[in-house]
């Protein structure tokens, strides 16, 4: 057996394992909501190292390291408030990348860019301190879950603004009906099975 394939059994394995840990808590926050609950997954050293075994398998197969240009897989994790800030600083570690965090208006200090994005009862604005990203930069932007992708295509945005290469968004889990990846204009990989319509999976995002 390859390498290739040994990893790929092996992110089997860790999926599998993954999946088994999450919680579901049926109408909640309110009646029909099936809420998945990723929190487990960091409540001890084993599962929350193989997350990040499981997303580091994909990246790596996905975006390996060259020797030639552009010689990095990736060069930076986005990770977007809140959830993405639960996991994205230890794959950027484990990756060797570095770690940017999107935040909601008025909370980086120093210069920013900022974009607006559309959420289910309004409006919304994220920013991104003005140097976080350098032009040419490999960038994954990572969250929790997509659900209408209002959220992850602001923060591409952001990427773009800046320069970055977006090579990739990555989440844990999709709610699916909702079509949200439609949004986003990279690749889009969900680690875990998404759930289908009649549930919205942790709670109403956008």
């Amino acid at each position: 057996m390859s390498d290739f394939d040994e990893s790929l059994e092996e992110l089997t394995l860790l999926k599998s394992t993954l999946r088994s840990s999450l919680r579901q808590y049926p109408n909640f926050p309110s009646p029909g909501i099936l809420f998945e609950d990723i929190l487990p997954l960091f409540s001890t050293p084993s599962l929350h190292a193989s997350l990040i075994r499981a997303l580091e398998i994909h990246i790596l197969a996905t975006h390996p390291p060259t020797l030639t240009p552009p010689f990095s897989g990736v060069d930076v994790v986005v990770g977007l408030e809140a959830r993405g800030f639960l996991f994205g600083p230890s794959l950027a570690l484990k990756l060797g990348a570095g770690f940017v965090p999107v935040r909601k208006a008025g909370k980086l200090p120093g210069q920013t860019v900022k974009v607006m994005y559309e959420k289910e009862y309004g409006v919304d604005w994220f920013e991104m301190q003005r140097d976080a990203i350098r032009p040419g930069q490999r960038v994954v932007v990572v969250d929790d879950i997509i659900a209408t992708g209002g959220s992850a295509a602001a923060a591409g945005t952001l990427v773009k603004q800046l320069g970055g290469e977006l090579v990739e968004y990555i989440f844990i889990l999709e709610l699916d009906f909702l079509k949200g990846r439609e949004k986003l204009g990279a690749p889009v990989y969900t680690l875990l099975n998404g759930q289908e319509e009649g549930g919205l999976g942790v709670g109403e995002r956008s």
